[in-house]
């Protein structure tokens, strides 16, 4: 968990309250932010520019009965796409009503009088929770019957880019590439771990990727890889890649007939796929 974690006062018509709250807190393991004026109104105080862009760890709610209709209406019309881990200071709230935000979206709560302490550990709670990917870590034999398997296991939007990744325009992967490194930037991993992160599920998508549609080829998939046969085969050591899985897949096909059409892309490859055996590095 972070040194410092920064949280922003979502209220409307509570200026005191904002105000007392405002600062620098546990000697600066805990700052709570005030919003700025021109979005004090429920229906916009979640959509704050900085909230949207993640650059509060969690937002706090001032709700109480007068204010509970218009954030049970604001967080219903954001459902499933809230700007932050949310809190909400619950004044004068009964458990239902509290219950009632939490189905909403609200991550967790806290009641009256305001102790710092308490923030920072509940906010540490949520963010925990919340910092496993929504993306699913990969972990198919791309291109495999097994790895048909565990796919379904994935997120169907990477499940799909890491099977089709070949065939993936520029354009698409990059923006996959920056809405994954958005992700990961929240999961409080500094830029070197999240990067790293990133580069592997690319290497090791692409990798199986080219092994698949080569039937285990080594050779023929590092070459339309453009590396060299050594560091392609350095790359399947570093992520554990097996091209057994993949030869195995392309025996069945030709065992089943499909091999005999013309033109297949695994025919001619794999009659010297025999020379790319790990021995023979």
């Amino acid at each position: 968990m972070r040194e410092r974690l920064d949280c922003a006062l979502l209220a409307s018509g509570q200026e005191p309250w904002v105000s007392a709250l405002a600062g620098v807190h546990l000697n600066g393991r805990l700052q709570v932010h005030a919003l700025p004026k021109e979005h004090l109104a429920v229906d916009t105080l979640l959509d704050d520019p900085a909230l949207m862009r993640g650059r509060y760890d969690a937002g706090v709610l001032y709700a109480d009965e007068a204010s509970l209709p218009m954030w049970r209406t604001a967080l219903a019309a954001r459902a499933g796409r809230l700007p932050a881990a949310l809190l909400v200071y619950a004044v004068g709230l009964k458990a239902q009503a509290v219950h009632d935000l939490i189905g909403l979206g609200v991550s967790d709560f806290i009641r009256p009088p305001f102790c710092p302490e308490e923030l920072r550990a509940r906010l540490e709670s949520v963010l925990c929770r919340l910092a496993p990917a929504h993306v699913a870590e990969p972990n198919p034999l791309y291109g495999s019957a097994t790895g048909k398997m565990a796919l379904a296991c994935q997120s169907p939007t990477e499940a799909d880019l890491c099977e089709s990744i070949l065939g993936r325009s520029g354009e698409e992967l990059e923006a996959y590439a920056v809405a994954l490194a958005m992700q990961r930037a929240t999961s409080r991993e500094s830029f070197r771990e999240a990067k790293g992160q990133v580069v592997a599920r690319f290497e090791k998508a692409y990798i199986c990727a080219a092994l698949g549609r080569h039937g285990g080829n080594i050779t023929l998939a590092a070459r339309m890889a453009q590396k060299h046969r050594r560091a392609f085969w350095a790359l399947m050591r570093k992520h554990g890649i097996d091209p057994t899985p993949y030869r195995a897949e392309f025996e069945d096909i030709t065992r089943s007939g499909a091999g005999k059409i013309q033109g297949h892309p695994l025919v001619e490859p794999y009659s010297r796929g025999v020379r790319d055996r790990p021995q023979d590095i």
